[in-house]
């Protein structure tokens, strides 16, 4: 218990480490503030990198997903969905609370937290926040296809 209020207190007197929005903070006129710029009248804020272990918008490799549903099994808000005839799975970003359970449950490392954030819609069905397919992920274990074992045994012989 006191570690908690400890670590709160330190909490107290540090800076925040968020980036200014830009919804609040938008200039009047966007191409006079270009042209202010261009004049070296005023400075553009540069963004903020985001920190180590970041969590933000799923990345899932379809192709070597062995379809074992233990992302699904863990996933505290039900954002990742089943599908039973591909057995591949479908990743709702809007219902994702980026806890990463997911991602350290993976037995093949098919998922992963990438460094996007820009993650707004008004549609939380739009396709940018609706995840099947990322490509291949580094670090992922690559599975053989199943006539590719077949083959390569028959070669070895």
């Amino acid at each position: 218990m006191w570690e908690a209020a400890i670590t709160i207190i330190k909490q107290l007197f540090l800076k925040p480490a968020t980036n200014l929005f830009p919804a609040k903070y938008a200039p009047e006129s966007t191409l006079d503030l270009l042209d202010k710029v261009a004049k070296q009248e005023v400075a553009l804020n540069p963004p903020i990198a985001v920190p180590p272990q970041f969590r933000g918008k799923i990345a899932y490799d379809r192709e070597n997903c062995t379809g074992c549903q233990l992302c699904v099994k863990v996933c505290p808000t039900s954002a990742i969905e089943f599908l039973p005839e591909e057995r591949k799975v479908k990743i709702f970003i809007s219902q994702c609370c980026f806890c990463a359970q997911c991602v350290d449950v993976c037995p093949v490392h098919t998922l992963a937290m990438t460094e996007e954030f820009l993650l707004s819609s008004y549609d939380k069905f739009a396709d940018e926040l609706i995840v099947t397919d990322s490509g291949e992920l580094p670090g992922s274990v690559k599975r053989k296809a199943k006539g590719a074992e077949a083959e390569s045994s028959s070669e070895e012989e």
